[in-house]
């Protein structure tokens, strides 16, 4: 994507921005317009590559100024640690406020059970809309990319959900010429995607080019790992692994992160950026496809915990 700006000055040669550049701006002015347009927006930060370059972004659009927004992050009680760790360095260095929704909280008041399958992942839902109710939350930005998944690809910039965190694709609205629609009643909320023209590489080029810190895990590394439907699993407190699942030490990387039960990795030498890099543009599936079992549940499994105030 390339947007040719006016000539320079006495050259009458046209300069242009890159495509990177043009993401930016677009991102820039997506933030600066919920800033404009709402009264308590948050941002999701799970201190992954998309929420850490979607808060770099935040940064960007208010400097000299603190960002005019506070984080959230849904906790499955099974999360990596090194990712954990590297979320409250952020908040510690930029001094925000992070509100944390546990989702082991809901399991200790018996208001969730545990999943057969372990995974906590779809049981994120309830502790994040209750959360945005409570909080009275009227614009949530998510890092989500429409090229991660199709549900994803479905939504707009701008998504209304209504009074119980809902989305309903049939009340999308157009977003002709970058014009967003953040209309919505009492108790609706709107979900703000700055990043949803990015794809995986763009998010990667982008953090090479800002030289943004990431937590270890998306770099090659030795780990104990074990093997179940086709991925590469760590084991934890959340039942892995299972009789005739044998741990061994493979060198890998996560392409994503999320709850260790339902998030995979991937084996790889890719321990620079640039070799990231070079890794992805030669991959064929994307990052939920290759490594998160949650998406496989079914052909509708994203769309369907969507429909109930999932991301």
């Amino acid at each position: 994507m390339t947007t040719v700006a006016q000539a320079d000055e006495g050259t009458g040669t046209p300069y242009s921005l890159s495509h990177l550049d043009a993401l930016e701006s677009e991102a820039v002015h997506i933030f600066r317009e919920v800033a404009g347009e709402f009264e308590r927006p948050v941002i999701l930060f799970s201190g992954g590559k998309d929420s850490i370059v979607m808060l770099h972004l935040a940064l960007k659009a208010f400097t000299p100024a603190p960002i005019p927004f506070t984080l959230l992050h849904v906790d499955t009680g099974h999360n990596f640690p090194e990712v954990l760790h590297h979320r409250d360095h952020v908040v510690t260095t930029h001094n925000l406020r992070l509100h944390v929704a546990s989702v082991q909280d809901y399991l200790d008041r018996g208001t969730l059970k545990e999943r057969p399958d372990g995974t906590r992942n779809p049981l994120q839902t309830l502790p994040l809309t209750e959360k945005i109710q409570h909080e009275k939350f009227d614009a949530v930005f998510g890092g989500g990319r429409r090229d991660e998944e199709k549900a994803r690809a479905k939504e707009r910039v701008f998504s209304l959900r209504d009074a119980f965190s809902q989305w309903d694709p049939r009340r999308q609205r157009p977003e002709l010429w970058n014009l967003y629609n953040g209309r919505h009643a009492p108790g609706e909320h709107v979900r703000v995607f700055p990043l949803s023209n990015w794809t995986e590489l763009d998010v990667w080029q982008y953090i090479a080019r800002e030289n943004i810190a990431l937590p270890q895990i998306y770099f090659a590394h030795e780990r104990e790992v074990f093997e179940r439907d086709g991925m590469w699993l760590t084991a934890g407190e959340w039942g892995g692994p299972k009789d005739g699942e044998h741990v061994e030490k493979r060198q890998v990387r996560y392409r994503t992160v999320g709850d260790m039960s339902c998030t995979g990795a991937v084996d790889s030498d890719a321990d620079t950026i640039d070799k990231v890099i070079t890794e992805i543009t030669a991959s064929r599936l994307t990052e939920r496809g290759a490594t998160r079992a949650d998406d496989k549940l079914s052909e509708a499994a994203m769309e369907d915990r969507k429909r109930e105030g999932y991301f």
